[in-house]
């Protein structure tokens, strides 16, 4: 039986620890899968024991760019990345987006050299443990930036590695250029609750293959209408199907259907 996924929320996270079960429960009841996402050494850690607890959930190991990380430990990521529910490395990427988050190191130019040095070891590692990627990028606002040197790391691994570079771009808010980019190197791009109460990605989900195209919620951020104000949680991604059902004029049925081939095809769950 096709089944939804929630292909990126952070249900491990302290936000959820009064009903964690209740959450989860909720989802089954749904027949809705769900990868929980690590954000650093020990976000991974928790969000591996979390889909230890639970045979729907699944778990993703990285560090996300803008944690203040100066140095990345191989050895600590490979060790939990090892376990048999962890799915690819990340969310890993470059985020251009938040200021605040540099104004600890010396600069932006420093700042990018981190974030880039941190993304292509991440980048390594997968290759190395034949993972997919789960990538975050957010742009300068009115910008493609973060983007663009996303897609310039990835097409300098990707002509060495080939098929061993992949995985997913996550809360996609980028161009259809740029998607375009994305897709040709193989790598789906993902929409959130977002795309239920504003039309700004609606020509990106209208134009992509299919083959191209996942769901998730972010929680618990990003809730879709009609739960806006409230915390996001996997259960809700039922609204993200239907609002990319309803912009490719489709049923939902078929982007079930296509949307769990393509999970199974890039995480392998």
């Amino acid at each position: 039986m096709r089944m939804m996924f929630d292909i990126h929320a952070h249900i491990h996270g302290t936000e959820f620890d009064a009903n964690r079960n209740e959450i989860v429960n909720r989802a089954v009841e749904k027949n809705i899968g769900i990868i929980t996402v690590g954000t650093d050494y020990e976000e991974s850690a928790r969000a591996v024991a979390c889909a230890e607890k639970y045979e729907n959930v699944f778990a993703t190991v990285g560090i996300h760019p803008v944690d203040k990380i100066l140095s990345f430990e191989k050895d600590v990521l490979t060790a939990i990345a090892r376990h048999p529910k962890v799915v690819a490395i990340g969310e890993c990427g470059l985020d251009y987006y938040w200021p605040a988050h540099h104004e600890w190191i010396d600069g932006d130019i420093q700042e990018k050299t981190r974030q880039k040095e941190l993304f292509e070891r991440q980048i390594e590692l997968a290759i190395e443990l034949d993972l997919p990627l789960m990538i975050h990028g957010r742009p300068t606002k009115k910008s493609m930036d973060a983007y663009e040197d996303i897609l310039t790391i990835l097409k300098k691994y990707k002509n060495i590695h080939d098929i061993k570079v992949r995985g997913n771009v996550h809360f996609f808010v980028g161009s259809l250029t740029i998607a375009e980019q994305f897709w040709g190197l193989g790598f789906t791009t993902s929409f959130t609750g977002v795309i239920t109460f504003t039309h700004e990605y609606d020509e990106v989900v209208r134009t992509a293959p299919l083959s191209m195209l996942m769901a998730e919620t972010d929680s618990p951020y990003a809730t879709p209408v009609p739960y806006r104000g409230t915390k996001n949680e996997p259960v809700y991604v039922e609204k993200v199907y239907e609002r990319i059902a309803e912009i490719r004029n489709v049923s939902v049925q078929d982007i079930i259907d296509i949307l769990d081939h393509n999970r199974k095809r890039i995480f392998n769950v």
